[in-house]
């Protein structure tokens, strides 16, 4: 095993790194099972880490051979990816949430030869499209279903494969070997796929180690997919220095779980810390009198507060007070430990951010992508440097510049080496000096923290010859505690549109405020009274939005935005062509 200040040059050589420091005791995976938490430790995850590699090669896995995985998050989960990987097979994650004809696609695509699914659900999916799979010779369960192979049996296979053949496959696998192919959700188009070396991701790893406190007894939360490079990379990051991983039961149950486990940290993406948002101000509005005021105080409080810790004494006096009469209750429902909150995917309002840190849960916001394995730049409670509306600053082995375009181009170790079977996209995206175009806006400020400003493909022109940025205006509306979602429409139209989901909650609890009921969300979005509500909220926040910019017609959406639907990705980003073609009839009523 060859490592370099502490970061393991290939994926796997984490765990003999960790058995060194810590012991063949030290647990590092947890989920639930049979409604208690299983924690495994290193001793045990080697163990079944390399009997599957075993197996592997038994059932013909060659070095460089794909092996797809489509599993909800779980120990097993990174088992097989470490198995996978240290006899140089090359994993292909899946999400478990994409259509059939993107598992077509993606396996086909791959090549994979062997599928590990977890659960019914991607049974069913995946029985339906057996005969459209060319390479896959067999599906393997990681839980037991009856009809499938299970991971069990499958491992029985290794024991025909000596421990010595096992130690030479490992031996042969190269740091700038391929360790994963990725496919985008992508928001146009079909995916591409993203290649991967083990030094890409090792090389991300031993950056972002130096940048969060970690111990051995730290405990890391995880509910966003193992599939997306984000939390797959993160979740290395912090096992290689310590921490236990675990994972939440599902996503109906993540706010049990976390007042269970207690975390110390997690990540996540926007949508998460803006439903918390939302619930909190709920709460608010809930109360009466004298608690009410009370509340409303702490909040408008927390707004104000400072990230680089320059806020007066008397801002701290009052901070302390808000602290024991409402934040201590908000960090209760989190389990009353988090240290920090690790945010990813897009860009999230600074008023949350702020008030989630006046009430000790900073919001630590990064910005990367699949291509870059992922952390670009990210802000960080060890350096100190933060910057609460923009992404931090560039990892150390990264030069992140801006182009004249705007746009943000990178270069370094992390960086893709390029889109499986793709030449043509990959020349696109790497220019001839090695700079990866990201196909974001941003800017730089005289700090050097990065700020994301947009989209370079999604600014669209109106008939008046104005440009507009969709995501800029969206995020602005986003600050109602009544809108959950937004699109905003206009290419080549007089004015900008845009399609609203409310917040349900928020809506209906204003509607009984103002002794309105009604039997579901339609029939809510056809009141009048709802409509104006609305149209002043919409209003309110216009005033902060240049002239040309402003929402001049909306309509309200019964229902939020799906990835079954292909109205979003996995991550919960607009796919903007698949939502503007589903909702073309309301969209163009608009603007007649």
């Amino acid at each position: 095993m060859v490592i370099y200040d502490g970061a393991p040059v290939r994926t796997f050589d984490i765990l003999p790194r960790l058995e060194g420091l810590y012991g063949k005791g030290k647990p590092i995976l947890a989920a639930k099972e049979n409604g208690d938490w299983r924690r495994y430790t290193i001793e045990e995850a080697r163990r079944i880490i390399d009997g599957t590699s075993r197996a592997l090669l038994a059932f013909g896995i060659q070095k460089g051979d794909r092996v797809a995985i489509a599993s909800r998050n779980c120990p097993q989960w990174n088992f097989l990816d470490w198995a996978i990987q240290q006899i140089g097979g090359v994993t292909v994650p899946l999400y478990t949430t994409i259509s059939e004809n993107d598992y077509i696609y993606n396996l086909n695509h791959s090549e994979a030869k062997l599928l590990f699914i977890y659960g019914q659900e991607i049974h069913r999916k995946v029985s339906r499209i057996a005969a459209e799979l060319a390479t896959v010779k067999e599906v393997v369960s990681i839980k037991e279903l009856e009809g499938v192979t299970s991971l069990k049996a499958f491992m029985q296979q290794g024991g025909a494969i000596p421990v010595e053949q096992l130690e030479a496959a490992k031996a042969q696998v190269d740091r700038h070997d391929l360790a994963t192919v990725i496919y985008t959700s992508g928001t146009t188009g079909v995916p591409k796929g993203v290649m991967l070396t083990h030094d890409n991701l090792t090389s991300n790893t031993k950056c972002l180690d130096t940048l969060f406190y970690v111990t051995e007894n730290t405990r890391y939360f995880s509910y966003l997919p193992l599939s997306h490079i984000f939390e797959r990379q993160v979740t290395m990051a912090y096992m290689n220095l310590g921490a236990v991983v675990y994972y939440a039961e599902n996503m109906a149950t993540i706010l049990n779980d976390i007042q269970e486990v207690k975390p110390h940290v997690f990540t996540t993406i926007p949508r998460l810390l803006e439903k918390v948002h939302a619930n909190i101000l709920l709460k608010g509005k809930k109360a009466k009198g004298i608690e009410k005021a009370i509340f409303n105080w702490a909040i408008e409080l927390g707004y104000a507060f400072n990230e680089k810790h320059e806020n007066t004494w008397w801002y701290n006096c009052r901070l302390r007070i808000a602290d024991r009469l409402v934040y201590r209750k908000v960090r209760e429902t989190l389990g009353n430990s988090i240290e920090v909150i690790i945010l990813g995917g897009a860009t999230v309002q600074p008023k949350i951010s702020k008030l989630l840190s006046a009430m000790k849960m900073p919001v630590m916001e990064g910005y990367g992508l699949t291509e870059t394995s992922p952390v670009l730049a990210v802000n960080s409670p060890v350096t100190r440097k933060i910057k609460i509306g923009t992404v931090g600053q560039p990892l150390d082995n990264i030069e992140v510049k801006i182009s004249e375009q705007g746009e943000i181009l990178a270069k370094g170790p992390s960086i893709m080496q390029g889109y499986y079977k793709s030449p043509e996209a990959t020349a696109e995206a790497l220019d001839s000096e090695g700079y990866f175009h990201t196909g974001d806006r941003g800017e730089i400020d005289a700090e050097g923290f990065l700020r994301l400003t947009g989209r370079v493909k999604e600014i669209f022109k109106t008939s008046m010859g104005k440009y507009i940025s969709p995501s800029m205006i969206e995020n602005k509306m986003l600050e109602s505690p009544f809108i959950n979602s937004i699109i905003v429409v206009g290419e080549g139209q007089k004015f900008a549109a845009a399609l609203i989901v409310p917040n349900f909650d928020q809506l209906t609890l204003w509607c009984r405020e103002n002794n309105l009921n009604f039997i579901n969300n339609e029939l809510m979005l056809k009141d009048k009274a709802v409509i104006t509500m609305m149209r002043k909220e919409v209003d309110r926040i216009n005033k902060s939005l240049g002239d040309y910019e402003r929402i001049q017609k909306f309509e309200l959406l019964p229902s939020d935005f799906t990835a079954e639907k292909g109205e979003v990705t996995s991550t919960l980003k607009l796919r903007r062509n698949a939502i503007q073609e589903h909702y073309k009839d309301l969209i163009e009523g608009m603007f007649v």
